[in-house]
């Protein structure tokens, strides 16, 4: 198989406009106002600090990598207050050769990590808080920066060593993790972020139409993903956003969806599931389809109407004010009427960003309101080992008049 470049892919100038961070921040500054907080940590390698400052992560790799006093890393927020960056020097001369803009503090490998973290924080912490917050100064109505006690916020992500540091430095502090704070700005995506998103899905859509004729008796799984993860180099994407998974299911096979990928070759008789996504600029797309080798069996095909069934079921059920759980019922519910809900065994879906998978989820427990500017996956599934396999994910985006696929691959029954 050879990988060409010639698909055409979406195009839009936001997507290689800078992004506003200082809008972000200041967004940021509103949310740890109003809640009380006087400072936050964001960790280094991290998408939250990412999408607040632009200090971009490093490829993810299957085991750690760190660095001498690595825990230390990140970025210190306050209410009206720039970030202060606390950084390794190893970060600074191999993920940031360009630098960051901001004020930045050094630990080498020398230096007692402990020490120049606390001293950074208590720098940080001596500043006059002058930079307006909601048009007012911060030192005017802050009442949390006088006789409340301290309240130091962490991204959840954050490193023990980093946690129990702060925690030693400061035992009086009030202590709480910022997660749920930090969600509630980053779920909305804005008009760029939906743009890059866009792009990441036409990679996908491009990358499954041209993989989708050499899905044939004697390839192998292995063959077809690794041909998924160059075609989405060759695309413009930096890796794949999460593991390729490109699997056989069928009647003559015992095969489960929990091996992703193997060094089988392919047979008639099989529907081969695929899970892949792209990248552009950080943001992320997760995506999915099943080929058939040979002519499909009647339940099969039963099967893949089902299915694409209920994702349309979902995208129905998706409107602003509906909850994750409400999405996930209605796209079970069709599987389950039809007597596989027992082989439909994981939730329909997932917001999804600069994570692949972000809050809320499209699960049974998630009872949070979908809002207009969410991205998220439905993606139903029946997974019957020895028997049938069938899946379909998209990437969707919820507006005020409902909800449509950003994705444009069509999800016809394909059998090759």
């Amino acid at each position: 198989m050879s990988a060409d470049t010639a698909t055409p892919l979406l195009t839009d100038p936001s997507i290689d406009a800078p992004f506003d961070f200082a809008a972000r921040q200041e967004r940021l500054w509103g949310k740890l106002d109003g809640a009380g907080i006087d400072v936050l940590f964001l960790p280094a390698s991290q998408t939250d600090l990412e999408y607040f400052t632009g200090v971009a992560r490093r490829a993810p790799s299957f085991g750690n990598i760190g660095y001498t006093n690595h825990w230390i890393s990140g970025a210190f927020i306050s209410p009206g207050e720039a970030p202060l960056f606390v950084l390794t020097r190893h970060f600074q001369e191999f993920d940031l050769p360009e630098g960051v803009d901001g004020e930045v503090i050094t630990a080498t490998e020398s230096d007692d990590g402990a020490a120049v973290f606390r001293r950074a924080f208590d720098s940080y912490r001596a500043r006059p808080r002058s930079i307006a917050v909601g048009s007012r100064p911060v030192n005017e109505h802050c009442a949390h920066e006088s006789a409340a006690p301290e309240s130091i916020a962490f991204a959840g992500r954050a490193w023990a060593e980093t946690v129990i540091e702060m925690r030693e430095h400061r035992p009086d502090a009030r202590f709480t993790v910022a997660d749920t704070l930090i969600n509630e700005l980053r779920r909305i995506k804005d008009p760029q972020e939906i743009a890059l998103m866009r792009r990441s899905a036409a990679i996908v859509d491009a990358v499954m139409a041209e993989v989708t004729p050499h899905v044939v008796d004697g390839v192998t799984e292995l063959d077809l993903a690794a041909e998924v993860d160059l075609r989405m180099r060759k695309l413009g994407s930096p890796g794949a956003s999460f593991d390729t998974g490109v699997w056989a299911m069928g009647p003559s096979l015992g095969r489960d969806a929990s091996v992703r990928v193997s060094v089988d070759t392919l047979h008639a008789g099989s529907g081969v599931s695929f899970d892949f996504g792209a990248i552009t600029r950080g943001y992320c797309s997760d995506f999915g389809r099943t080929i058939h080798i040979g002519e499909p069996s009647e339940e099969y095909a039963a099967v893949y109407d089902i299915v694409m069934a209920a994702q349309e079921a979902g995208r129905a059920a998706a409107v602003v004010g509906a909850t994750g759980g409400d999405v996930h019922r209605a796209a079970r519910a069709v599987i389950e009427d039809a007597g596989y809900g027992d082989w439909f065994r994981h939730r329909t879906g997932h917001c999804i960003g600069l994570d692949v998978h972000e809050l809320p989820y499209i699960s049974e427990e998630d009872d949070t309101p979908l809002e207009a500017g969410m991205l998220f996956t439905i993606e139903p599934s029946v997974f019957w080992p020895g028997r049938v396999g069938v899946r379909v994910e998209d990437v969707f985006l919820l507006g005020d008049e409902g909800c449509a696929s950003i994705n444009e691959h069509p999800n016809d029954l394909v059998a090759n």
